[in-house]
């Protein structure tokens, strides 16, 4: 799947975090494809700089900011990067920036981007494009809004949710998430992975707790509430081996073309929360065991890829129900490729190539097939025609850190 010799060869360039193990990762791979190392843009550049210029021919893939504190303060203006707090300004000055990128040929869309990283306007989207997903009362400009505790008390009530969970609007890796669920006579407990200091402010940490006390609850929502919040039910997900199950499934060029299983003993699957690898051909014969169909999972997932028809690449949590039988999608994460030494599925034409590899797969088909003078700014789906040919069979670790900024996504 590379260029013939006729052609000039594809030139890549990151916008990213030069020392970040995601543009690593990314580089390895276009290496590996026989082109040039990518060229790296530094985020604290492009952010400090406002505007940033590409050369037309110069393929530019955005990555996560995440994981590096100078950035962080930039985007948040937060003195700790394990803070909560902030992410309605990180969402402000990262839309900025990326709309202040100018020429090449995009991989990531700032329009796709606004939507990945607001998850009541992504909720909508999906929800139009008849996507499973979880009923959510905040979904959309109608939504309702939550200013605080309680409201989200009124909503659980008005819309019968005794459990449900409170997202961040602009968050990632389960950073600010609670598990809310009603205990009976009036009182409720909160699963979640945000660390209340006594003075009231709000940490990421890796160790996933349980608060008992409304006023602890009340008091972590309300901090959080001014960055904007989204609520959706809390669906029953099925399990493997006695533990919650979900689905992190990568969707390359609109094709799902690698897939992972998350496990938990609690809510809360991230890997990087404790969350431990599944079994996924167990998964698979399980789905077909109780008549499902595993193409119409994979299915759901190309669906709601499809909502972000400019943009190369997304990861899409897929929640599987009691039984095996029916999907929702939680989310869809811009960033969501981070899955090492992961290969791709059987029949989906990424086999033998991890996440990365697969995505430069794509662009060298759609650069190899292309004229030049065709290709615009933002590529509408490069690799869309890039050889991921449908099998009708089917239609990582942070580091011993006890508390932890957003990373923008691991899985």
């Amino acid at each position: 799947m590379s260029p013939s010799g006729s052609e000039t060869l594809p030139r890549f360039t990151v916008v990213g975090n030069p020392e970040n193990r995601r543009v690593a990762l990314f580089a390895e791979a276009v290496t590996a494809a026989g082109l040039p190392a990518p060229r790296v843009v530094p985020w604290t550049r492009v952010l400090r700089a406002g505007r940033t210029e590409f050369a037309p021919g110069e393929i530019v893939r955005i990555d996560s900011p995440g994981e590096n504190a100078d950035v962080d303060r930039l985007l948040r203006d937060v003195d700790d990067p394990t803070r909560v707090e902030g992410t309605a300004r990180w969402y402000a000055r990262f839309l900025a920036a990326v709309r202040g990128l100018r020429g090449g040929v995009r991989l990531d869309d700032p329009d796709d981007l606004a939507v990945l990283f607001d998850k009541r306007r992504c909720h909508a989207v999906l929800g139009a494009a008849d996507v499973p997903v979880p009923f959510s009362p905040t979904s959309a400009a109608a939504g309702a809004a939550v200013d605080g505790w309680d409201d989200v008390r009124l909503l659980m009530r008005e819309h019968r949710m005794p459990r449900l969970f409170v997202k961040l609007a602009h968050g990632s890796s389960a950073s600010g998430v609670l598990a809310v669920e009603a205990a009976g006579r009036g009182r409720v407990r909160a699963t979640t992975s945000v660390e209340l200091a006594p003075d009231g402010r709000l940490f990421n940490s890796l160790r996933v707790r349980r608060y008992e006390r409304e006023q602890d609850i009340a008091a972590i929502v309300d901090t959080l509430a001014p960055d904007g919040l989204h609520l959706e039910r809390w669906l029953p997900k099925a399990s493997q081996h006695g533990r919650v199950a979900d689905l992190r499934v990568l969707v390359v060029a609109g094709r799902a073309t690698h897939a992972v299983v998350r496990t938990s003993a609690g809510p809360l699957t991230n890997l990087h929360l404790g969350g431990a690898r599944g079994d996924l051909e167990e998964v698979r014969r399980a789905v077909e065991a109780a008549g499902g169909s595993w193409a119409d999972a994979l299915a759901v997932c190309e669906r709601a890829a499809a909502c972000f028809p400019r943009t190369l690449c997304v990861g899409v949590d897929l929640l599987p129900a009691i039984g095996w039988r029916r999907f929702a999608v939680g989310e869809v994460n811009a960033f969501g490729d981070l899955l090492p030494r992961l290969t791709g599925l059987p029949g989906s034409g990424a086999e033998g190539l991890d996440t990365y590899a697969a995505q430069v797969a794509a662009v060298l088909c759609a650069h190899s097939t292309s004229p030049p003078d065709a290709r615009p700014a933002t590529a509408p789906h490069p690799g869309a025609r890039a050889g991921f040919a449908r099998d009708p069979r089917h239609s990582s670790d942070p580091g011993p850190r006890h508390r932890t900024g957003p990373d923008h996504v691991i899985a």
